[in-house]
């Protein structure tokens, strides 16, 4: 018991990893997730593109700032510079320097001690500014932003030491440069010449700590909806897993156990609670391993009816041939070699049912049905069984039906055998000049054949039993052997591989005799 349930965890992990190799479905589902992750991604692109923006319109923003301030020191005498610049860089939250053409520092608006912003050391702040700072860098790599040159003080303050200053200088016109404070925030510098000949420079500074801001905050909102949006995927990716994937990984599982066959009853799952395609699915393949089950039952079950009843003539073969050594009566030994072809012949005769009722389901599902007229059928085949002459003088009677009311789609060859073996079995039960009744009409849909015979009739309790493989039921008198049994098996397997159905009834118009129903879907051929 332990190693079958070791064998059947081994072969089901062995299914799952084989079922694992390739993920389809699976990739399918969390697609849903890669488009929160493309979603994330466009997010991390807009914002550093909305801080571009934001940077290069506060740049502007200082560039002419830094021309009206430089337009009107230019206006104004050298005496009142110095309160000038203080007074503006208090409203404007800016630190303001002047540079003489050689590159003196002439004034500074922070000399007096007032500063309008502050560089914060890194180290010194709580660790919510580095969580925040961290992001910005993650955020930055993913875009691939270009980081800003580190700002610092030189250690000497003249024009030289500023790079946008000496631009301005040169080119008689305003220049701007980007760099990050210590703490990674923005600090936007700006320079503008002036004076008679554009000489001198004012260099205008500001730590833009609200673009810093704003960004966070856009991250912010945009962060909690994509956690939204990650929830919901991942929500509905386990959803789908467990609707989906789920059920035909169980249905997977079961078909492999099945495809093994080391179980005897293997329970396919039919999820009577869904009623979507996975669940018709469900449905068909339990339907789909319970016919293949009931298949092989009956395949064993046919093969070993065929053992058994082959071993009766080969036993009866086997002591005929023994005793024939034995027996010098040449009476005797003509009656064992009698005995010997009797037994060669049942041989022969059940062999050949046996091969054609083994291959007879094979057959009928590759045959090609065509239209066929019952009536001339059983016509011909009454004709041809008067011709060689009946047994006992029995009469065999057909009422022919109007021509083309009786076409029916099969296999002629097919259906002979079944009217063959229905007549041959309505003759033998009838008694010595009595008469078998055959008739075919048109019924709705249907085209219905009857063979009624004057015998003693079939036993309600035996009416289902004829129709199964070697059991027979036999005229008294009869010699044992002469029937292999196969005859109404084959006759039901033909007519229900046509989609009809066959029954035995008693008859209705005598007082004793059976009658053979035949039911087969009409043909609507004009």
């Amino acid at each position: 018991m332990a190693s079958a349930t070791a064998s059947r965890r081994s072969e089901e992990l062995r299914a799952s990893l084989a079922l694992s190799s390739r993920w389809t479905l699976t990739r399918r589902i969390l697609a849903v997730n890669i488009f929160a992750i493309g979603l994330l991604a466009g997010s991390f692109f807009y914002l550093d593109s909305y801080r571009e923006r934001i940077v290069d319109e506060r740049l502007n923003l200082s560039a002419t700032e830094a021309k009206l301030i430089a337009d009107a020191l230019d206006a104004a005498p050298q005496s009142v510079w110095l309160p000038l610049i203080e007074k503006m860089d208090d409203r404007a939250q800016v630190r303001l320097r002047i540079y003489a053409p050689d590159g003196t520092r002439i004034a500074d608006s922070w000399q007096s001690g007032h500063r309008t912003y502050e560089l914060r050391d890194p180290n010194l702040e709580p660790w919510q500014k580095r969580v925040a700072r961290f992001l910005d860098r993650v955020i930055d790599d993913v875009v691939g932003a270009e980081r800003p040159p580190p700002f610092a003080e030189p250690p000497v303050d003249r024009m030289q030491a500023w790079p946008e200053a000496v631009e301005a200088q040169h080119r008689r016109e305003v220049a701007t440069r980007l760099r990050a404070a210590p703490d990674k925030t923005p600090l936007l510098s700006t320079a503008a010449a002036f004076g008679p000949d554009k000489g001198r420079v004012l260099l205008l500074t500001s730590n833009a700590r609200d673009i810093t801001r704003l960004v966070r905050a856009e991250r912010s909102i945009l962060g909690m909806i994509l956690g939204m949006v990650l929830i919901v995927s991942v929500l509905l990716s386990l959803f789908l897993a467990r609707t989906i994937v789920r059920p035909l990984q169980r249905l997977a599982l079961a078909a492999h156990r099945v495809r093994l066959g080391r179980a005897r009853e293997v329970v396919v799952p039919r999820l009577p609670e869904r009623r979507d395609e996975i669940g018709m699915l469900a449905r068909a393949v339990s339907d789909m391993s319970q016919a293949l089950r009931q298949r092989i039952d009956a395949t064993e079950a046919f093969a070993a009816d065929v053992a058994h009843e082959l071993k009766n003539p080969l036993a009866s073969l086997r002591s005929a041939v023994d005793s024939l050594d034995l027996v010098r009566d040449p009476a005797l030994q003509a009656q064992l070699v009698e005995v010997i072809r009797d037994d060669v012949r049942r041989l022969d005769r059940l062999i050949t049912d046996i091969a054609e009722a083994s291959r007879l389901d094979a057959e009928l599902s590759r045959a090609s049905f065509e239209p066929i007229d019952l009536g001339a059928m059983l016509a011909s085949l009454v004709a041809v069984r008067e011709s060689r002459g009946i047994d006992g003088n029995v009469r065999v009677a057909f009422a022919r039906p109007h021509a083309g009311s009786t076409i029916v789609l099969g296999d002629e060859s097919r259906l002979v055998r079944v009217f063959e073996n229905l007549i041959d079995n309505a003759i033998s039960f009838s008694p010595p000049g009595g008469l078998v009744q055959i008739a075919a009409t048109r019924d709705g849909e249907e085209v219905v054949c009857r063979v009624d015979d004057e015998g003693p009739g079939v036993p309600l309790k035996a009416r289902e039993a004829i129709f199964k493989r070697f059991h027979s039921i036999r005229p008294e008198g009869e010699a044992f052997g002469r029937h292999s049994g196969l005859g109404l098996a084959i006759a039901k397997a033909i007519v229900e591989g046509h989609n009809g159905t066959i029954e035995v009834q008693d008859r209705d118009d005598a007082a004793s005799g059976a009658r053979f129903l035949i039911r087969l879907p009409a043909a609507s051929v004009p």
